[in-house]
């Protein structure tokens, strides 16, 4: 039986040339991803000088710092609404259009990044407090660009350069985590100049903490706030930018809209795209109309969604834990000078200047390497080699590490960390995006990408929760205020290795889509599964429906 022919304006769309619209949609979806990442690790800047803010202690040997489980609260609690709303506008984009919802992810990011800069109340309890509800629901409009710029960059590109496409809106998670470090840099250094202060240790008065000048409070909502910026600036052009072709044709079932859709945008000439359809008639088969929960999704992409959603779990762990408290990493290994030494503006100086060297030198270079080479390498050989380069690193970090802590070696600690960085962004944590973009069909595309990006922020959150408890000093002397032993930064190196060692093991279950179109790769089209076999082999149990001249 001959296989599915496509619809006309989807191979138009695989075939179309690279045009300034694709670029232009690069930038708004990105624009996206760049305040993502801006709002989400802004958090790891300012949570030392909340500490010293809210929880001085009089006549404490130490500044202020943030009880434990308020710690994890205001770093973890963003990512549960990453996840939740991963899940949700995953499935609403599939139930109402990529489009529909795609200006609503970004309302929310505007008026809860605004809102977490404004947090109230006459008490430590009381700011804590609202400032992770605003997170919370932040983290939740942030969970929506997930799968909706993934799908929607995904569904726009064609087939030669989708990677690159989709990769690069990813790649502006690196410029928000560089921008973060400067916006921190900058701010911080304007109210070091203007408010000068003593370092903790020389504080005249052991009752009041001189070292923290009032106006340190407005130094962490203005690097908070900020994060609302990009976002306001791209919602006029996402708001533009018409319904997919392939949500269209496919999903919608309107092919003719669909065209002319695409002609808008990609300069098409609608009436040759509309004249190739018009003569083709749809002929559904029952057995192709399967759903998401059913045996027959099971059967075709059952392994491949294992292997999207594990392998994105095991690399957050891995990822966000060294990302978020890569602070207290160098400070155990004295890269960062005792909270002590300093007073509270200076230290968040220099935690910013620590987090904006490692994004430049590592972070933003990954990405930007995955782009370029993607569509030429394979997605599947740069996870499974950033995988390996990761755990390489890691070990490289863990094994040695009373060496890496001894005076004189905190720069090539610095060095390998930044490796790890590098390949993880060159590497299993730009491709653990892309691919649930490519790989499953388009009725189910946006829920697939979500569910998968939800278990990559569970384990995000397992990172976030888990990661500063287990890094704690085995002596109990030595751990941070409020917290209980733990197992050492070592023995934390040696976990997250391990992370990354069974991420590489689970990418073995995902396919390689590269250079193929979506319909081939995910089963919309008769000559394909999914599971890898290409448009001449002989159709499986399941495929008969099919689309032929009336």
């Amino acid at each position: 039986m001959a296989p599915r022919k496509q619809l006309e304006v989807l191979s138009a769309l695989d075939s179309a040339k690279t045009q300034l619209y694709h670029f232009n949609a690069i930038v708004v979806a990105g624009m996206g991803f760049f305040t993502d990442s801006y709002d989400l690790f802004c958090i790891s800047l300012v949570t030392k000088l909340l500490g010293r803010i809210y929880y001085f202690h009089p006549a404490s040997k130490n500044p202020g710092s943030l009880p434990p489980g308020v710690n994890s609260a205001i770093t973890g609690v963003a990512f549960v609404g990453t996840l939740t709303g991963q899940l949700f506008f995953g499935w609403l984009g599939d139930k109402m259009g990529r489009k529909r919802v795609y200006g609503l992810t970004l309302v929310l990011m505007v008026v809860c990044s605004i809102a977490s800069g404004l947090s109230f109340g006459h008490s430590a309890k009381g700011v804590m407090a609202s400032l992770c509800f605003f997170r919370f629901w932040l983290g939740f409009g942030i969970g929506g660009d997930y799968p909706l710029s993934a799908t929607i960059m995904s569904e726009y590109a064609n087939k030669k350069t989708r990677g690159a496409f989709i990769a690069a809106v990813f790649a502006m998670q690196g410029f928000g985590n560089l921008t973060g470090g400067i916006v921190g840099l900058i701010i911080s250094s304007a109210f070091k100049a203007a408010y000068p202060a003593v370092p903790y240790d020389q504080n005249p008065n052991p009752l009041i903490d001189t070292s923290t000048v009032a106006a340190a409070d407005y130094v962490w909502r203005i690097i908070v706030m900020v994060g609302a910026i990009p976002a306001v600036l791209t919602y006029y052009w996402r708001m533009k930018m018409p319904e997919t072709a392939r949500y269209t044709a496919l999903v919608a079932k309107n092919a003719k809209q669909a065209a002319s859709d695409m002609a808008t945008v990609l300069h098409v000439e609608m009436e040759t795209v509309q004249d190739k359809i018009e003569p083709v008639v749809e002929i559904e088969d029952p057995s192709n109309s399967f759903g998401l929960f059913s045996k027959e999704f099971l059967r075709r992409h059952g392994l491949h969604l294992l292997g999207t959603t594990t392998t994105w779990f095991f690399l957050d762990i891995a990822f966000y834990s060294s990302n978020l408290f890569q602070k207290d990493i160098f400070t155990a290994v004295h890269w960062l000078p005792a909270a002590s030494t300093m007073n509270a503006i200076e230290e968040t100086f220099m935690v910013a200047r620590a987090q904006t060297i490692l994004s430049l030198c590592g972070s933003v270079p990954g990405y930007w390497f995955t782009v370029a080479l993607i569509d030429h390498i394979g997605r599947f050989k740069i996870q499974v080699m950033g995988f390996l380069m990761m755990l390489v690193f890691m070990l490289g970090l863990a094994i040695p590490y009373d060496h890496w802590t001894s005076h004189g070696n905190q720069a090539g600690f610095v060095i390998m960390y930044g490796f790890t960085f590098f390949f993880a962004n060159f590497g299993p944590n730009t491709t653990t995006f892309v691919v649930p973009a490519e790989i499953f069909p388009a009725r189910f595309r946006s829920t697939c990408h979500g569910i998968s990006a939800a278990c990559g922020k569970a384990g995000a959150i397992v990172g976030a929760f888990g990661f500063l408890y287990a890094a704690q000093s085995t002596n109990p002397a030595l751990t941070d205020a409020g917290y209980p032993p733990g197992i050492g930064v070592k023995n934390a190196l040696f976990m997250l290795a391990a992370c990354d060692f069974f991420g590489l093991c689970f990418t073995f279950l995902v396919p390689e889509a590269n250079g193929r179109s979506l319909e081939e790769i995910s089963g919309d089209d008769e000559g394909g599964d999914g599971s890898g076999m290409d448009e001449e082999a002989a159709p499986q149990p399941g495929y008969d429906n099919r689309t032929v001249p009336v």
